[in-house]
């Protein structure tokens, strides 16, 4: 290892900084259980479906609510479904909570009002993005980035034939989830090119944060490509 990095031949991981990770840890948290209450929703509408039993409108506010109590169902599937939607509302009560301290965290980064810009991004949709990049200068272009997110397509090659399949989904499957209408390569262009308008501000920001590159070896000082350019690893966070 001593050689390697003699020759300039380490590459680097940058490894995300405390605020970030709790970032991420806030915002995937909320995710969960939303997917939750999902869960349980979709349960109560199987439940009503297996007796025949259909409703146009919204079975969660109040009279969708007084529908299901007043449903003629076996005493299991009545108590199936008083379960869920005590659970709902259990969650429902967690969720605003969360959602607080994501308004929070939006207002205080300049970043999410920048990405908010772009068509189909909120603020939960722009701090997913912002915690699941990180710093944004360590990418030196937008191809970079779209490689990092698995973005681009996988490609198998030969001496005569290129061919292009589907993308290689390698890296944050969070970033690729948080994307509007799905993964788009072009969608993360947009975002880089927005974050990447007043480059000296992203950099300060950056330091201020803590996002810096860190040696893959941890007693060893930061190194670089012979080309110059930074091999970046990724974060060692799942």
């Amino acid at each position: 290892m001593a050689q390697l990095l003699r020759a300039d031949l380490l590459p680097e991981a940058w490894i995300a900084p405390p605020a970030v990770r709790q970032l991420r840890a806030l915002l995937r948290h909320r995710a969960s259980l939303v997917r939750l209450g999902t869960q349980l929703r979709n349960r109560i509408h199987a439940v009503v479906a297996d007796f025949g039993h259909d409703r146009a409108g919204t079975y969660w506010t109040g009279p969708g609510r007084g529908w299901l109590a007043g449903l003629d169902l076996p005493p299991v599937s009545r108590e199936i479904v008083t379960d869920c939607l005590a659970v709902i509302d259990s969650l429902a009560v967690t969720i605003d909570r969360l959602d607080a301290q994501v308004r929070a965290s939006a207002k205080a980064g300049p970043r999410v009002k920048t990405l908010t810009a772009l068509p189909g991004v909120g603020q939960f949709t722009a701090l997913v993005m912002l915690a699941e990049i990180g710093g944004i200068t360590r990418f030196p272009s937008a191809r970079k980035l779209a490689s990092w997110a698995g973005l681009t397509p996988a490609v198998r090659g030969s001496d005569l034939t290129v061919r292009h399949g589907h993308i290689s989904k390698q890296g944050p499957a969070w970033l690729r989830w948080a994307q509007p209408g799905g993964a788009d390569r072009q969608t993360l262009t947009g975002i880089r090119g927005h974050l990447h308008r007043d480059r000296q501000t992203a950099r300060e920001q950056d330091r201020h944060h803590g996002n810096r590159p860190q040696a893959a070896h941890p007693r060893l000082p930061s190194a670089r490509h012979p080309g110059g350019q930074h091999l970046w690893c990724g974060s060692t966070t799942p």
